[in-house]
């Protein structure tokens, strides 16, 4: 502790510090201003695509700003709502909460066990006031009073007087409002506790599945796969789908709205268990397949031209349908080809397709001008050499590392160009044969798991409750004073809104004139 000259403010101690800090942070001020502050570090998250929800975007915006990309990742800004910072803001918040929440249920149950305060001696200090005469008497009076006040805590407390008698009625209404406001935020902590509690124990991940493939949920089947930090991956439930068609509608109509999806609707079967039964599903955007805790959601479409690569001496070395990752509204989709049993030298493939392909000036195809497959057409370019699939280092099957392998060449010394429709084949310089046999669809389907996912959903039912509650009821107290003289009652009537609002004068006018009618039938009023 110390002390300046002229000074008589002291240092606080630490532990005052402390408390002094404490306080701050479980004010209500704070929480709100912690509130707001999480919901402006989310939006980040709405504009940077997320690697955990699509590393597709994201690459793809890395690529395009090369120079940014490294800035938003040190700020965590492709992975927002798992940043230190923003952890930092959601705990700070649930803290804040929590300390809010305490003292303010203390404060509720203290009230509660209150009884409604003495009548102020010159009711005209209160908002609202009013008085009467009447030849009831004050224990008549009191019993309008009552019948009028209806709901409520309420007092009666009467006395003798010399040459009369008086009375007091104490009504007290409203405490459902402050219930309402602890509600409200108890809500906010049980939906903050259910989404850390979902993203801790839950899953998900992306897959592509081509019409005719079959799926099982298995970590090694994910082509993206983030899970919270208490999930096991062992623990996956043992489901498998098979896509049977998956149906793409897009507007044909020559206004803004072409090429815009119409309907994206994926069918198949599914077995819930190893051994379970097989049953039919039909996914649709919006409308999930439910396994068990498991939701399948469909997220995406698009093309698999079907490759089949035979070599010189005419045995077929791939079959495949290979997915290609569309990039535009009009479909134009990159992809790659590996044929790892190709010899004597490995085979890779790069190029684009398109759904509709649309000649340009120079008469080449090289747009595509409508997302659905009216006029398919693919091009590759192709290298051989060691793909580097022997390595034992995992790699993207969309991209193809050439670092080990030679680009063909045609006879004019030009990369070696393959441009194929549906049904067609062209060979290589080495007599190597490729052909694009058929073209079948994709899904991409989000597998997710959410526990709890039913906490955040009644935390904001009850919350919106509790808002209502804490919006629509008026906490307010009324005091009836009655005065009798032996011949004529004074009767004085006060009200006061705990929390302030314009029509108070107006409502106690209206409780006055049904007090007054209450005692018509036993006795006159007089001015």
């Amino acid at each position: 502790m110390t002390k300046r000259r002229g000074n008589t403010t002291r240092a606080l101690s630490p532990r005052e510090f402390l408390r002094w800090i404490w306080g701050q942070l479980t004010s209500m001020r704070t929480a709100l201003l912690l509130l707001l502050l999480l919901a402006v570090a989310s939006l980040p998250g709405s504009f940077i695509p997320q690697r955990r929800v699509d590393s597709r975007a994201t690459l793809a915006f890395e690529s395009r700003n090369p120079e940014l990309s490294p800035w938003l990742d040190r700020l965590g800004l492709f992975d927002v709502y798992s940043s230190p910072w923003f952890s930092a803001i959601y705990l700070l918040l649930m803290v804040s909460l929590i300390g809010c929440i305490v003292p303010r249920t203390r404060v509720y149950l203290r009230a509660l066990r209150a009884r409604p305060p003495k009548a102020p001696k010159r009711f005209s200090r209160l908002p609202a006031s009013g008085s009467f005469s009447t030849t009831a008497d004050v224990d008549a009076v009191l019993a309008a009073a009552r019948q009028t006040v209806r709901r409520g805590r309420i007092d009666i407390v009467t006395s003798v007087i010399p040459g009369g008698a008086t009375g007091e009625l104490r009504a007290e209404r409203g405490h459902l409002r402050e219930l309402g406001n602890l509600v409200f935020h108890v809500s906010v902590v049980v939906v903050l506790i259910g989404v850390a509690a979902g993203s801790l124990l839950g899953y998900r991940g992306a897959v592509i599945v081509t019409e005719g493939q079959t799926y099982a949920n298995a970590l090694t089947q994910f082509d993206e796969f983030d899970s919270g930090t208490w999930f096991d991956p062992e623990e996956l439930p043992p489901f498998s789908l098979e896509l049977d068609d998956m149906i793409a509608e897009f507007d044909v109509s020559d206004g803004p709205q072409r090429g815009a999806p119409r309907l994206f609707e994926a069918t198949g079967t599914y077995r819930a268990a190893l051994d379970g039964p097989t049953e039919d599903f039909s996914v649709r955007v919006n409308n999930p397949l439910a396994i068990g805790s498991t939701n399948v959601f469909l997220v995406g479409q698009g093309y698999s031209p079907v490759i089949t690569v035979t070599d010189p001496q005419g045995v077929v070395v791939f079959d495949e349908a290979v997915p290609f990752l569309p990039e535009g509204p009009t479909y134009t989709s990159g992809g790659v080809v590996k044929v790892a049993d190709a010899r004597p030298e490995q085979i890779g493939m790069q190029g684009f397709f398109l759904p509709t392909a649309a000649r340009t000036r120079e008469g080449e195809p090289s747009v595509s001008v409508f997302p659905a497959a009216a006029n398919p057409y693919i091009a590759l370019q192709v290298w051989t050499g060691d793909l580097g699939l022997d390595d034992g280092v995992p790699q993207s099957v969309y991209v193809l590392d050439k670092s080990r392998m030679t680009q063909v060449l045609d006879t004019n010394g030009e990369p070696f160009r393959i441009e194929l429709q549906p049904g067609q084949a062209t060979t290589l310089p080495d007599g190597t044969t490729v052909a694009f046999s058929e073209l079948k669809q994709f899904a991409r389907f989000q597998i997710a798991s959410a526990p709890l996912a039913l906490v955040p959903l009644a935390g904001v039912s009850v919350g919106l409750g509790g808002l209502m509650l804490s919006l629509f009821i008026r906490p307010r107290r009324t005091w009836v004073r009655a005065t009798s003289d032996g011949t004529t009652t004074v009767v004085e009537v006060g009200a006061l809104d705990r929390v302030p609002r314009d029509g108070l004068p107006e409502d106690l006018t209206g409780f006055i004139d049904r007090l007054t009618s209450a005692l018509d039938s036993s006795a006159g009023r007089t001015p």
